[in-house]
């Protein structure tokens, strides 16, 4: 094959025979690799002209081609073990790792059990038990598995071990901790992140936790801080902001008549303060003269001791006979009652917990002699997408960070003690949080 014009027409340039075998000679003479040869150098040399270069350009893709091939091919042949792969550019998106290659890049210090609390039947705190060979759990896409050091003790994990809240069984209890990423599917997260989580199973050393359930800690904010907040302190921010109404900005004094029973507790007292800071009139009641001044320090207004006193007319007498306009009850059953005698015209009863047993069935003409509303929300349905979670947890850090929330802690136990913090949460002996140390 000859390089000619594309008229065929001699054009009294000496034509250069161009064949495959002749480009793969001109090509190997180069000092450089043959993709780096200048084409325009080349074409100089060939003598040809500009329409023919066309298809010099064409033979030398072809030659290149078949250089490659043969390489590859030859490769091949002295070791079968080369297992061909596509080319990057054969996928329009990057392949992430998968799941497998993540975690077996990242289990060498995992080991191949863990310890935690399992629950095999519902029952007392005798059902607790502790194991030291409960399987690690495998992550799915999307999660993270953490190595928790501290996982927090609340009212729900009670709810879970006696059955009142059904779940399969065997189950891992606990639905907050903090911890360390240790292995991710998540491109949220990555290892050594410090997090903290809403989610279950976190009585064990290791926990996954969908990536939509965990928010990254900011400096100043400690793993032992996070496990103690992040349950109760989004479920007392979500519930004043949502359920509540509450929407005044931080400082003003105009606010509700607002009462918090249990107002000592690890729920009530962040909801006295998140209440005293948005400006809200706060009534607190507590058990006995030491957890009423708990409940002062905490910043409620007015202190009712539900022991020694009449908490109805005590809160006819504080409200001037108004009554109270928003009513946070985590205990239930025992003060359902009290609650639509003390609450105003047009109010707002938020029952959050069952501390004495669960509310009984209401007669809801009931609700109609003050036009009042009942509701039981649940934090997590307030904090569903990502935007909701990392804003009220942003939230969250922000009132702990400037001083304006204190996160109490009563107590910090074992994590094989376990047993010994729910008897403590369900015998009213604590004031504050409880968590435990993995």
């Amino acid at each position: 094959m000859y390089a000619t014009s594309s008229s065929g027409v001699d054009s009294g340039v000496k034509h250069f025979p161009c064949t495959r075998n002749s480009l793969s000679t001109i090509t190997n003479a180069q000092s450089v690799p043959a993709d780096h040869i200048s084409l325009q150098r080349l074409y100089i040399a060939l003598g040809c002209l500009p329409r023919s270069r066309i298809r010099i350009a064409f033979l030398i893709t072809i030659a290149l081609s078949s250089r490659a091939f043969v390489t590859r091919t030859r490769a091949r042949a002295r070791n079968p073990t080369i297992i061909p792969t596509a080319s990057p550019q054969s996928s329009t998106a990057p392949r992430l790792p998968t799941i497998a290659t993540r975690q077996a890049s990242s289990m060498a210090p995992i080991p191949s059990v863990m310890s935690g609390i399992l629950i095999e039947e519902n029952g007392g705190v005798e059902v607790l038990k502790w194991k030291t060979d409960l399987p690690v759990p495998q992550l799915k896409e999307g999660e993270i598995l953490v190595r928790n050091e501290f996982a927090g003790v609340n009212y729900i994990d009670t709810y879970f071990r006696t059955g009142l809240y059904k779940a399969p069984l065997p189950l891992i209890t606990g639905k907050e901790g903090a911890g360390v990423v240790v292995a991710s599917s998540s491109s949220n997260f990555k290892e050594g992140d410090r997090v903290g989580y809403v989610a279950d199973h976190s009585y064990a050393q290791l926990t996954a936790v969908p990536d939509t359930k965990a928010i990254r800690l900011p400096d100043g904010i400690s793993t032992e801080q996070a496990a103690s907040c992040l349950l109760q302190g989004l479920t007392a921010l979500t519930f004043v902001r949502e359920a509540g109404g509450i929407k005044q900005e931080l400082g003003i004094s105009l606010g509700p008549w607002t009462l918090v029973h249990a107002a000592a507790g690890g729920t009530g007292s962040l909801l006295v303060q998140i209440l005293s800071v948005m400006g809200a009139k706060v009534i607190g009641t507590a058990g006995g003269p030491e957890k009423c001044e708990i409940a002062k320090k905490n910043g409620a207004g007015w202190v009712i001791d539900n022991r020694s006193e009449d908490v109805a007319a005590r809160v006819k007498e504080i409200t001037s006979g108004h009554g109270v306009d928003v009513i946070f009850d985590g205990v239930g059953k025992a003060t359902f009652d009290l609650d639509l005698e003390i609450i105003a015209r047009k109010g707002s009863l938020i029952i959050f917990g069952n501390a004495s047993g669960p509310v009984p069935p209401v007669d809801l003409l009931k609700l109609g002699a003050k036009n009042i509303k009942i509701m039981r929300p649940v934090m997590f349905n307030y904090t569903v997408t990502r935007e909701e979670w990392e804003g009220y947890s942003a939230e969250l850090f922000d009132l702990i960070l400037t001083g304006k929330l204190n996160i109490g802690l009563h107590n910090t136990y074992a994590l094989k003690d376990v047993a010994q913090a729910h008897s403590d949460l369900e015998g009213r002996k604590t004031s504050g949080k409880l968590l435990l140390k993995i």
